[in-house]
């Protein structure tokens, strides 16, 4: 190596160009279709623009995105109305022409341009294809809400339908991971990019939807992809990936690039992910989260039991406390107190008496001893003893008695019960023979007969028959038709002969 041969470093090097690339492009004007659209929280706008054959790094600094007025200072063009807002210009897709210098950001080591102004310049082709397209699968429903399904919960058998050597694979896989319950995850491969792409993804659509009829075929189908720029994910916005969405008879979960890109796979799958990576997390829910609800449930379970434990020691309590209440044991116990009750009122009674006796004996013995001398006190005091004797002995004697008494008594009320019954009786059956002498046909077992008219008037008397007239007879076992044949009074009255029919 000569000595007169200097060795940079990158730093020395990557200046020397910038200020090489900054004195040659000091002012440019681009034009070219947008991508990659990102506004981190800093303001500033970074994007790139594209046409078929290359692609250029853009940063717009927030204080260059001021807002003009009707006249911009400069370009010198008078507007008519304002000019829209930096981020409705910067829409994916869009055409524009951009003015700025180029620089180059050394951290990285590439160069880009720094934008100053920013103008609509109508949008690029296939964004106006994705609109077109946009526009009319909408029409024919293929966006609409009503006939989207739900995920279902925690699946255990999903199909993959990814390129097998993506990054997005490994980012599913990877958040897959610690979600769920171990499902059975089967990749559907596909191309995601580039020529025959399209083919490919209705291909692994319609095979997935073939597996469902089997007993172990998947539940549902998730169409994942890495970011890229519009013509990276075009194949995802192909009409007959979009119609293979359609059909499918399994729910489509659709994770296309990022967050910004919007496909129309994407729009016409059951649930859209933001990325590949929340496409996972929509799919399962985290282990931690299922043992939360394990526990959640256990506990409820728990206390479930508890109560359920707690409300059959009460009822048993209670059919306890009620069999006790109604046992033989507790009813002799009842009345075994209720008869110490009553003995102990009878003897405080007869105590409260004999008590009432002493103080009235005491009373008369004290005023005897004031009226009467010693000799008749004595006397009065051996009487009134001998009273005090015979009303100790009549006291049980007594109670016998009017317990006999209350005997008596019963007994001449079951007596008279009896007799009364007795009355009643005979008063029903001189009642039901006065009723059966009164009975109307009661007569006729004695020999006697019932006449009567053709319109069923009893006929009491002759005068109420006439020559020819037409009679029944009625009698004990039957009745007769009879036509009057001669009447003859007898002893002031009228008899009739009559002539059977």
């Amino acid at each position: 190596m000569s000595e007169d041969m200097t060795i940079q470093s990158v730093r020395q090097l990557t200046e020397q160009l910038r200020r090489m690339v900054e004195r040659h492009f000091p002012f440019v004007w681009v034009r070219g279709e947008v991508g990659n659209v990102s506004r981190p929280a800093s303001g500033h706008f970074y994007f790139t623009l594209k046409d078929a054959e290359a692609q250029l790094q853009c940063v717009w600094f927030r204080q260059q995105q001021r807002q003009r007025g009707p006249f911009d200072p400069l370009t010198g063009e008078v507007f008519e109305t304002p000019p829209p807002a930096p981020e409705e210009l910067l829409r994916q897709g869009a055409e524009l022409i951009c003015a700025g210098h180029v620089g180059i950001y050394a951290p990285r080591g590439q160069y880009q341009l720094v934008v100053e102004l920013v103008q609509p310049a109508g949008q690029g082709g296939l964004a106006q294809a994705f609109e077109e397209r946009k526009r009319r699968l909408a029409a024919l429903g293929y966006f609409a809400q009503e006939r989207k399904r739900r995920l279902p919960w925690n699946p255990a058998r999903v199909a993959l339908i990814t390129s097998p050597h993506g990054a997005a694979i490994h980012d599913f896989r990877r958040l897959a991971a610690p979600r769920g319950q171990a499902a059975h995850i089967r990749l559907y491969p596909a191309v995601v990019q580039g020529e025959g792409a399209a083919p490919s993804l209705v291909r692994a659509l319609e095979t997935a939807n073939a597996h469902a009829l089997l007993p172990d075929g998947p539940q549902v189908i998730v169409l994942i992809r890495g970011g890229g720029s519009l013509e990276d994910l075009w194949a995802f916005n192909e009409q007959e990936v979009a119609e293979a969405v359609y059909r499918s008879r399994l729910p489509v979960l659709a994770g296309i690039g990022h967050e910004v890109d919007v496909t129309l796979a994407d729009l016409t799958a059951d649930v859209r992910a933001a990325t590949p990576s929340h496409a996972a997390q929509l799919l399962w829910p985290s282990r931690q989260e299922l043992i939360q609800l394990l526990d959640d449930q256990e506990a409820a379970l728990f206390r479930g039991m508890q109560r359920r434990l707690e409300r059959q020691e009460l009822l048993l309590g209670h059919l306890a406390r009620l069999l006790r209440a109604h046992a033989p044991l507790r009813q002799l116990e009842r009345l075994e107190s209720t008869r110490r009750r009553l003995s102990f009122a009878m003897q405080r009674a007869v105590r409260e008496m004999l008590v009432r006796r002493q103080r009235q004996t005491d009373h008369l013995a004290q005023v005897l001893r004031s009226f009467w001398n010693p000799a008749r006190l004595a006397a009065s005091t051996r009487e009134a003893d001998a009273l005090e004797e015979r009303l100790r002995a009549a006291l049980p004697r007594l109670l016998s008695r009017r317990q006999q008494e209350f005997l008596w008594w019963e007994q001449r009320l079951h007596a008279g019960g009896r007799q009364l019954v007795s009355r009643a009786e005979e008063q029903r059956e001189r009642l039901a023979l006065r009723l059966t002498a009164c009975d109307p046909l009661g007569p006729l077992e004695r020999g006697y007969a019932l006449v009567a008219d053709n319109q069923g008037a009893v006929v009491h008397s002759v005068r109420q028959a006439h020559d020819g007239q037409e009679l029944h007879i009625r009698l004990q076992d039957g009745a007769l038709g009879v036509t009057v044949a001669q009447i003859r009074p007898r002893a002031g009255k009228t008899s009739m002969a009559v002539k059977g029919e």
